[in-house]
């Protein structure tokens, strides 16, 4: 029998699964993290998967890889390096080993390191542990595929079925060095497949193998290790994508507003999963159309607001080229839709599965003529949702398009969130126009702040008709008029000036900090991680992240002019840093930029950051 071993505990921790595209490494990785919140553990998880649709099975291109940040307190980033790299063959161990830190413990399927999986992934020699310089004693390597085969040989599968099967056994062996419950996996599992019981079972089968192997052998490991949750607040969790967070955003939003919900899109990536969710939900009132191209997808969403629902559109920055005609007929139109954006890397096509954060300034400015239009940032996978429901408020509130930024970093990571309580989350008030006005009401008569009034089509006496030509602000009428053109311009950027933003919030050393690190959206999390870990150092620094950009929080100015040195980090070649010297007068910031399509490293910004300090 086996040695027991120490059980020690672990502040956090990071495991990366990598593999080919087909080898199931996002489902292996969302397990892990689902189970890992299920018991409190904070998380964060980077999905990070090729844009080919299927490369050469073990090819350099075709690795897929999932890493997840596991801790015991908040964690903020899927972390820099892992402490735990999974590399189901050649290529994986080729292309991932980079992101291993250098005592790392590595997991690999010695089965798919052959002769020619070697020559795939460009390795010289037989030797591919000593070309990499990487210390033997620190592999598990273990006949994955072997082993499968053999645990599921009675089943009756054939040997694709039992292949797909590998990725379970790596997931059960990091489940014993990490001391996980493999019932709250099969529960998992036998939910996800219950409509194919057989192969729920065939899977949880092979976890228990990858467990006991790593339990009986002691997989080169001195220790397993626990992560205990240093903070639990009670409530009911579960881990979700920033994806699916939206789409649940845009429900709550659509029930408190007491309305339905319309979601005209048009397939692209990393937005396509909105869509997929919110069809789902035909019995919550949602309304899903999948669009023949992205401008249908706009302009039936500005023909379901006419018509008197919550009206949304998604897409990616390629996407947004195409719907800004839309966009800008919304405008003048002033009719309640949310764009929502996932960002991804570009520009044309650019990198569909990376994540940037470089279509800002196209969605505040990439419309003809004077446009104003609400723009917000959700900063992490679980502030979508709430993101989505605040976009969703101002569009309805002001009777205006608003657009919602997120990225392929947050639309595809996923945390831990805390399901809320609809009953204490805002009410939505649209500004219908009162029955009162009938007979004296025109098209663009307006409420307080400059709101114009919603007439839903069906209310006798409020017959209308909106378009694109600019409208006389009194009658409505296609007016051509200068100073009436003036007048309605002054208007609708007024309104988007009057609508009520939280202040800017300032954390780490607000009162004496040396420098101040400004961000917006779904860098948050990294901008934190690194202002963490100057103050540890001792340094005085503190971090100012935008969440709503357009309106600025009114003391933005005051915010940004009452440190010494201030630097704005960005994942593009600084919009936001020219947005906000175009509105402070006289700020004058340093700037970090990367456009590589990955997040950000917190050593790297650390290092950055002391220099400008000085």
């Amino acid at each position: 029998m086996a040695e027991q071993l120490e059980v020690k505990e672990l502040d956090q921790v990071v495991v990366r699964f990598s593999g080919d595209s087909g080898d199931g490494m996002q489902l292996a990785g969302n397990i892990f993290s689902t189970v890992s919140a299920t018991v409190g553990n904070s998380i964060s998880t980077f999905p990070d998967y090729p844009a080919d649709i299927r490369a050469p099975q073990g090819s350099l291109t075709g690795v897929s890889g999932f890493q997840v940040h596991i801790g015991a307190s908040k964690v903020y980033t899927p972390g820099d390096e892992c402490d735990v790299l999974v590399a189901m063959n050649a290529a994986a161990l080729k292309t991932q080993y980079r992101y291993a830190k250098p005592n790392a413990t590595i997991i690999i399927d010695t089965d798919s390191f052959g002769e020619s999986d070697l020559k795939k992934a460009a390795f010289e020699t037989q030797d591919y542990l000593g070309e990499m310089g990487i210390d033997p004693d620190r592999v598990i390597q273990c006949p994955i595929t072997t082993i499968v085969k053999e645990a599921l040989a009675d089943t009756g599968m054939d040997n694709k079925a039992m292949l797909k099967c590998r990725n379970m056994f790596a997931l059960g062996l990091v489940c014993w060095l990490f001391s996980r419950d493999l019932d709250l996996v099969a529960n998992f599992l036998r939910e996800k497949f219950a409509k194919k019981p057989a192969i729920a079972e065939a899977n949880i089968k092979v976890i228990q193998a990858g467990y006991d192997y790593g339990h009986n052998t002691h997989s080169s490991a001195t220790n397993v290790y626990r992560i205990e949750s240093k903070e639990k607040t009670p409530g009911r969790y579960m881990d979700i994508t920033g994806n699916k967070a939206t789409a649940y955003g845009f429900i709550a939003a659509a029930e408190k507003a007491g309305l339905k919900l319309y979601l005209g899109s048009y397939p692209i990536t990393p937005a396509t999963d909105v869509l997929h969710e919110l069809s789902k939900h035909k019995s919550l009132g949602v309304t899903t159309v999948q669009c023949e191209d992205e401008i249908a997808g706009c302009a039936s969403s500005l023909g379901a607001a006419f018509a008197g629902a919550l009206a949304v559109t998604s897409t990616s920055g390629p996407g947004i080229c195409l719907k800004s005609e839309a966009m800008n007929l919304a405008v003048i139109m002033e009719l309640p839709i949310v764009v929502l954006d996932v960002q991804r890397g570009g520009p044309a096509t650019g990198l569909p599965t990376k994540s940037e954060q470089t279509d800002l300034l196209q969605v505040l400015f990439g419309r003809n003529g004077e446009s104003p239009m609400p723009v917000l940032a959700a900063t992490s996978p679980t502030d979508c949702f709430d993101a989505a429901f605040q976009a969703s408020k101002i569009a309805l509130e002001h009777m205006t398009p608003v657009c919602l930024l997120t990225d392929a970093y947050v639309a595809n990571g996923s945390g831990a969130f805390k399901l809320p309580d609809l009953s204490k989350m805002d009410a939505i008030n649209p500004p219908y126009v009162p029955e009162e006005l009938k007979g004296k009401w025109t098209p663009y008569m307006r409420a307080e702040k400059g709101t114009r009034y919603w007439a839903v089509p069906g209310r006798q006496g409020f017959e209308h008709i909106l378009g694109g030509l600019e409208k006389d602000d009194k009658t409505g009428a296609i007016s051509t008029n200068p100073e009436n053109h003036d007048l309605m311009t002054r208007k609708r950027q007024a309104k988007i000036n009057n609508i009520q933003v939280p202040d800017l919030e300032v954390v780490g050393d607000v009162d004496d900090a040396q420098l101040l690190i400004v961000g917006f959206g779904g860098t948050y999390g990294h901008l934190h991680a690194a202002m963490d870990e100057m103050r540890a150092a001792g340094k005085k620094v503190a971090l100012a992240h935008f969440k709503f950009i357009n309106p600025l929080p009114k003391n933005t100015a005051e915010v940004l002019k009452k440190y010494p040195k201030v630097v704005v980090a960005e994942q593009n070649m600084g919009q936001l840093a020219a947005w906000l010297r175009m509105k402070v007068d006289n700020f004058v910031p340093a700037q970090y930029n990367e456009v590589k399509g990955q997040p950000f490293k917190v050593n790297e910004l650390v290092a950055a950051f002391n220099k400008i300090i000085g």
